[in-house]
Protein backbone atom coordinates (compact mmCIF):
# COMPACT_ATOMS: atom_id res chain seq x y z
CA UNK A 1 0.00 0.00 0.00
CA UNK A 2 1.47 3.32 -1.13
CA UNK A 3 1.47 5.85 1.72
CA UNK A 4 0.80 9.34 0.40
CA UNK A 5 1.23 12.79 1.92
CA UNK A 6 -0.70 15.59 0.22
CA UNK A 7 0.65 19.14 0.64
CA UNK A 8 -1.87 21.96 0.22
CA UNK A 9 -2.22 25.72 0.68
CA UNK A 10 -5.84 26.47 -0.15
CA UNK A 11 -9.23 24.95 -0.86
CA UNK A 12 -7.98 21.51 -1.78
CA UNK A 13 -10.01 20.69 -4.90
CA UNK A 14 -7.22 18.44 -6.19
CA UNK A 15 -7.06 16.79 -2.76
CA UNK A 16 -10.80 16.14 -3.03
CA UNK A 17 -10.32 14.60 -6.47
CA UNK A 18 -7.69 12.26 -5.00
CA UNK A 19 -9.88 11.27 -2.04
CA UNK A 20 -12.86 10.66 -4.34
CA UNK A 21 -10.70 8.53 -6.65
CA UNK A 22 -9.54 6.39 -3.72
CA UNK A 23 -13.14 6.01 -2.52
CA UNK A 24 -14.46 4.96 -5.94
CA UNK A 25 -11.54 2.66 -6.78
CA UNK A 26 -9.95 4.79 -9.53
CA UNK A 27 -6.83 4.87 -7.35
CA UNK A 28 -5.88 1.43 -6.04
CA UNK A 29 -3.19 0.29 -3.63
CA UNK A 30 -2.77 3.78 -2.10
CA UNK A 31 -3.93 5.71 0.94
CA UNK A 32 -3.54 9.32 2.06
CA UNK A 33 -1.72 9.15 5.40
CA UNK A 34 -1.54 12.88 6.10
CA UNK A 35 -2.48 16.26 4.67
CA UNK A 36 -0.03 19.06 5.53
CA UNK A 37 -0.57 22.76 4.90
CA UNK A 38 1.46 25.92 5.39
CA UNK A 39 -1.86 27.75 5.93
CA UNK A 40 -3.91 26.95 9.03
CA UNK A 41 -7.02 28.42 7.36
CA UNK A 42 -6.79 26.16 4.31
CA UNK A 43 -10.14 24.46 3.69
CA UNK A 44 -8.18 21.45 2.45
CA UNK A 45 -7.43 20.61 6.10
CA UNK A 46 -11.17 20.39 6.75
CA UNK A 47 -11.56 18.06 3.76
CA UNK A 48 -8.91 15.80 5.30
CA UNK A 49 -10.60 15.77 8.72
CA UNK A 50 -13.93 14.82 7.11
CA UNK A 51 -12.12 11.79 5.69
CA UNK A 52 -10.57 10.97 9.07
CA UNK A 53 -7.13 11.79 7.72
CA UNK A 54 -4.61 13.55 9.93
CA UNK A 55 -4.54 17.25 9.05
CA UNK A 56 -1.45 19.22 10.07
CA UNK A 57 -0.37 22.84 9.70
CA UNK A 58 3.27 23.89 9.67
CA UNK A 59 3.22 27.66 9.17
CA UNK A 60 6.25 29.80 8.27
CA UNK A 61 4.79 32.44 10.60
CA UNK A 62 5.77 30.24 13.54
CA UNK A 63 9.49 30.23 12.67
CA UNK A 64 12.15 32.96 12.72
CA UNK A 65 13.25 32.39 9.12
CA UNK A 66 12.68 30.27 6.03
CA UNK A 67 15.51 27.86 6.87
CA UNK A 68 13.95 27.04 10.25
CA UNK A 69 10.54 26.58 8.62
CA UNK A 70 11.98 24.29 5.93
CA UNK A 71 13.70 22.16 8.54
CA UNK A 72 10.54 21.87 10.67
CA UNK A 73 8.41 21.07 7.63
CA UNK A 74 10.77 18.32 6.46
CA UNK A 75 10.98 16.86 9.97
CA UNK A 76 7.16 16.73 10.17
CA UNK A 77 6.90 15.12 6.74
CA UNK A 78 9.60 12.57 7.57
CA UNK A 79 7.72 11.54 10.70
CA UNK A 80 4.95 9.99 8.57
CA UNK A 81 7.34 7.77 6.54
CA UNK A 82 5.38 8.24 3.31
CA UNK A 83 6.23 6.76 -0.06
CA UNK A 84 4.93 9.62 -2.21
CA UNK A 85 4.49 13.37 -1.67
CA UNK A 86 1.77 15.05 -3.74
CA UNK A 87 1.78 18.82 -4.21
CA UNK A 88 -1.86 19.78 -4.71
CA UNK A 89 -1.89 23.56 -4.87
CA UNK A 90 1.03 23.96 -2.48
CA UNK A 91 2.30 27.54 -2.78
CA UNK A 92 5.63 27.03 -1.06
CA UNK A 93 8.99 26.60 -2.79
CA UNK A 94 10.17 23.07 -2.00
CA UNK A 95 13.65 23.25 -0.43
CA UNK A 96 16.49 21.48 -2.20
CA UNK A 97 17.18 19.21 0.79
CA UNK A 98 13.63 17.87 0.56
CA UNK A 99 13.84 17.34 -3.21
CA UNK A 100 17.07 15.39 -2.80
CA UNK A 101 15.69 13.28 0.05
CA UNK A 102 12.49 12.45 -1.86
CA UNK A 103 13.98 12.18 -5.33
CA UNK A 104 11.35 10.98 -7.84
CA UNK A 105 8.89 10.70 -4.96
CA UNK A 106 7.36 14.21 -5.15
CA UNK A 107 4.78 14.95 -7.84
CA UNK A 108 3.10 18.21 -8.77
CA UNK A 109 0.15 19.27 -10.91
CA UNK A 110 0.67 22.31 -13.15
CA UNK A 111 -2.28 23.90 -15.00
CA UNK A 112 -0.68 24.06 -18.45
CA UNK A 113 0.95 21.79 -20.99
CA UNK A 114 4.56 22.11 -19.83
CA UNK A 115 6.83 23.62 -21.17
CA UNK A 116 4.22 26.30 -21.96
CA UNK A 117 3.34 28.84 -19.26
CA UNK A 118 5.48 27.40 -16.53
CA UNK A 119 8.39 28.51 -14.42
CA UNK A 120 8.76 31.48 -12.11
CA UNK A 121 5.75 33.79 -12.18
CA UNK A 122 3.33 31.24 -13.63
CA UNK A 123 1.09 29.76 -10.95
CA UNK A 124 -2.64 29.51 -10.28
CA UNK A 125 -4.75 31.98 -12.23
CA UNK A 126 -1.65 33.63 -13.74
CA UNK A 127 -1.13 30.55 -15.93
CA UNK A 128 -4.58 30.95 -17.49
CA UNK A 129 -4.15 34.71 -17.84
CA UNK A 130 -0.93 34.02 -19.74
CA UNK A 131 -2.58 31.46 -22.00
CA UNK A 132 -5.46 33.79 -22.87
CA UNK A 133 -3.23 36.81 -23.47
CA UNK A 134 -1.15 34.70 -25.87
CA UNK A 135 -4.27 33.50 -27.69
CA UNK A 136 -3.50 29.78 -27.44
CA UNK A 137 -6.20 27.41 -28.70
CA UNK A 138 -5.18 24.42 -26.60
CA UNK A 139 -4.07 24.37 -22.98
CA UNK A 140 -4.29 21.66 -20.34
CA UNK A 141 -2.52 20.25 -17.31
CA UNK A 142 0.66 18.33 -16.53
CA UNK A 143 1.62 15.98 -13.70
CA UNK A 144 5.38 15.83 -13.22
CA UNK A 145 8.02 14.80 -10.74
CA UNK A 146 9.59 17.68 -8.85
CA UNK A 147 13.28 18.45 -9.33
CA UNK A 148 15.47 21.43 -8.40
CA UNK A 149 14.07 23.56 -11.23
CA UNK A 150 10.65 25.20 -11.47
CA UNK A 151 8.26 22.89 -13.36
CA UNK A 152 11.23 21.16 -15.01
CA UNK A 153 10.97 17.63 -13.59
CA UNK A 154 10.15 14.50 -15.62
CA UNK A 155 6.61 14.59 -17.05
CA UNK A 156 4.31 11.75 -16.03
CA UNK A 157 0.98 12.62 -17.70
CA UNK A 158 -0.53 15.47 -19.70
CA UNK A 159 -4.08 16.17 -20.85
CA UNK A 160 -5.17 18.81 -23.34
CA UNK A 161 -8.14 21.15 -22.88
CA UNK A 162 -9.64 23.43 -25.54
CA UNK A 163 -9.67 27.19 -25.03
CA UNK A 164 -13.06 28.58 -26.04
CA UNK A 165 -14.13 31.96 -27.39
CA UNK A 166 -15.08 34.29 -24.56
CA UNK A 167 -13.13 32.42 -21.87
CA UNK A 168 -12.06 34.38 -18.82
CA UNK A 169 -9.11 33.18 -16.71
CA UNK A 170 -11.60 31.93 -14.08
CA UNK A 171 -13.73 30.00 -16.60
CA UNK A 172 -10.65 28.47 -18.21
CA UNK A 173 -9.20 27.57 -14.82
CA UNK A 174 -12.38 25.69 -13.91
CA UNK A 175 -12.46 23.80 -17.23
CA UNK A 176 -8.80 22.79 -16.90
CA UNK A 177 -9.46 21.53 -13.36
CA UNK A 178 -12.56 19.56 -14.32
CA UNK A 179 -11.34 18.13 -17.62
CA UNK A 180 -7.65 17.60 -16.85
CA UNK A 181 -6.29 18.18 -13.34
CA UNK A 182 -8.88 16.11 -11.46
CA UNK A 183 -8.37 13.24 -13.90
CA UNK A 184 -4.62 12.97 -14.45
CA UNK A 185 -3.49 13.54 -10.85
CA UNK A 186 -5.43 10.50 -9.55
CA UNK A 187 -4.33 8.54 -12.63
CA UNK A 188 -0.66 9.33 -11.94
CA UNK A 189 -0.97 8.27 -8.29
CA UNK A 190 -2.59 4.99 -9.35
CA UNK A 191 0.20 4.30 -11.87
CA UNK A 192 2.88 4.96 -9.23
CA UNK A 193 1.02 2.93 -6.57
CA UNK A 194 0.95 -0.06 -8.89
CA UNK A 195 4.61 0.10 -9.87
CA UNK A 196 4.03 1.19 -13.45
CA UNK A 197 6.21 4.32 -13.45
CA UNK A 198 9.99 4.43 -13.85
CA UNK A 199 12.32 7.37 -14.48
CA UNK A 200 15.37 6.96 -16.72
CA UNK A 201 17.60 9.77 -17.98
CA UNK A 202 15.09 12.40 -16.95
CA UNK A 203 12.17 10.76 -18.76
CA UNK A 204 9.20 8.85 -17.40
CA UNK A 205 8.34 5.42 -18.76
CA UNK A 206 4.92 3.89 -18.10
CA UNK A 207 4.51 0.16 -18.44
Amino acid sequence: MLKVAVLVSGGGTNLQAILDAIDNGTITNAEVSVVISNNRDAYALERARKHNIEAVCVSPKDYPDRAAFNQAFLKKLDSYAVDLVVLAGFLVVIPEMMIKKYENRIINIHPSLIPSFCGTGYYGLKVHEGALSRGVKITGATVHFVDEGTDTGPIILQKAVAVEEGDTPEILQRRVMEQAEWKIMPQAIDLIANGRVTVENGKVHIK
